[in-house]
């Protein structure tokens, strides 16, 4: 197709020379006997224009023979004829400007269409642009949440590498007690050990930040430090730099004051982990003189407390079950012991509930993210009764202890009571027997 027609074509009609044509003709043929009436002699020579731009000159060797009577059939070859040898694009001009000449509607018509193609191409125009812009702030937000994600990923690291150096030798020592002589089983341990220790702290650092945010509220600070009381709670540094938190005891003074009750304390997480020797645990457990058995009837709940030792440094404790789950929680009682013994509190009532913080609820997540927060709230607004202060060390929930001994440790903050509690609260029918053995470290 000559580029010098196509110019011609898009300079004066701002279309390309075939497209215009195209257009040309769809308004002939839609309009032709309607909005379009044009002579005879006018429609022969379009006709002619059509035939010549779709299969060029007139060639008589291929044009069929015409009737006697087929008048209109010769007038159309003989206007094709007329055209010589005119090329295909010459005759698509001819074609438009005799329609521009015949019809005054034709060119309102490509220009509508001209305005409705521009309009359509600006739309197209910025619906591709607001895609890009879209793709490149969607491209930034995942290299921003991809950074950000790389950061708390190393900083995570680098507080569990802290945790683990600290706990390290601790847990080697227990893992060599475990499995003697077998350093497979004692890796494997060591890092269930780490891994649980790590669960533990960082749930606590969940728990400390909400209960900061609501102390904050409340000015519970300023109300403390005006009674003479002091807040005790986990100094938490930056992790990239200072791993661990410090938890500040108090002392035998403020032990001994009738204030220290009124203290609101977040401790050292505890560690947990299971092993798997449960059948040789249980057996061990009913043949040992100090050890425990507890027979729970459904809907009964049992507390065991167990006082810290002179010289002593942390406490341990096993527990398994037969058949069915049991839930297990460990708190702390900020009171002076009166005596070394393990006592069992049993009871089959609801009597006992302002003893032992509990959440009765059976799911996991929400004991371990709201119960004992909302629970330590409870006892904050009941800070000024004669009960020594109670302190949450493993939020209450259901444990399946059936399949395997859930064995836990935790170092001592000061003196007190570890008060541990077995509830088959939840059931309304069975009955769970639960094995269970603590010992303490010096």
């Amino acid at each position: 197709m000559d580029s010098a027609q196509q110019a011609t074509a898009l300079e004066k009609w701002g279309f390309p020379l075939l497209e215009l044509y195209r257009l040309a003709l769809n308004f002939y043929k839609q309009n032709s006997g309607k909005a379009l009436h044009l002579s005879y002699e006018d429609n022969l020579k379009l006709i002619a224009f059509k035939q010549q731009a779709t299969m060029g000159p007139f060639d008589a060797k291929n044009a069929p023979e015409l009737g006697v009577l087929d008048v209109i059939g010769r007038d159309r070859r003989m206007h094709w004829q007329l055209l010589g040898d005119i090329s295909k694009e010459q005759a698509m001009e001819g074609f438009i400007d005799l329609m521009d000449n015949m019809c005054t509607a034709f060119r309102p018509y490509i220009e509508a269409v001209k305005q409705n193609r521009d309009e359509k191409l600006k739309d197209e125009l910025r619906r591709m642009e607001e895609e890009k812009l879209a793709r490149e702030k969607k491209e930034r937000e995942q290299k921003e949440i991809l950074e950000e994600g790389y950061k708390e990923e190393m900083q995570r690291r680098q507080l569990q590498d802290a945790l683990n150096k600290q706990t390290f030798l601790q847990f080697k020592s227990y893992a060599e007690k475990q499995f003697p002589g077998n350093p497979d089983q004692q890796a494997i341990l060591i890092r269930q050990l780490q891994e649980e220790h790590y669960h533990q702290y960082m749930q606590q650092l969940h728990m400390h930040n909400k209960v900061q945010i609501v102390m904050d509220q409340k000015n519970i600070s300023g109300e403390a430090s005006d009674g003479g009381s002091k807040l005790l709670s986990n100094q938490i540094g930056d992790t990239a730099s200072n791993s661990s938190a410090l938890d500040e005891i108090p002392s035998d003074e403020q032990q001994q004051d009738d204030s220290s009750q009124n203290d609101f304390l977040i401790l050292e997480p505890a560690r947990m982990w299971t092993r798997p020797d449960i059948e040789e645990f249980k057996l061990q457990v009913s043949s040992c003189e100090g050890d425990g058995v507890l027979r729970l009837e459904h809907g009964d709940c049992v507390t065991v407390r167990v006082p810290t030792i002179p010289n002593g440094k942390s406490i341990y404790w096993e527990f398994a079950s037969d058949n069915y789950d049991i839930s297990f929680g460990v708190f702390f009682e900020w009171s002076k012991p009166t005596t070394t013994d393990v006592v069992v509190q049993q009871s089959d009532s609801d009597a006992d509930e302002d003893d032992v913080p509990e959440d009765d609820t059976v799911s996991a997540n929400e004991d371990l993210e709201s119960g004992s927060v909302s629970r330590d709230l409870e006892l904050l607004e009941e800070s000024n009764n004669s009960k020594p202060f109670i302190t949450p060390i493993v939020p209450e929930y259901r444990r399946d202890c059936f399949n395997e001994v859930y064995v836990g440790s935790h170092t001592y903050p000061g003196e007190g009571v570890y008060l541990l509690k077995f509830s088959n609260r939840y059931s309304l029918f069975r009955s769970k027997t639960v094995y269970y053995r603590i010992y303490y470290e010096h």
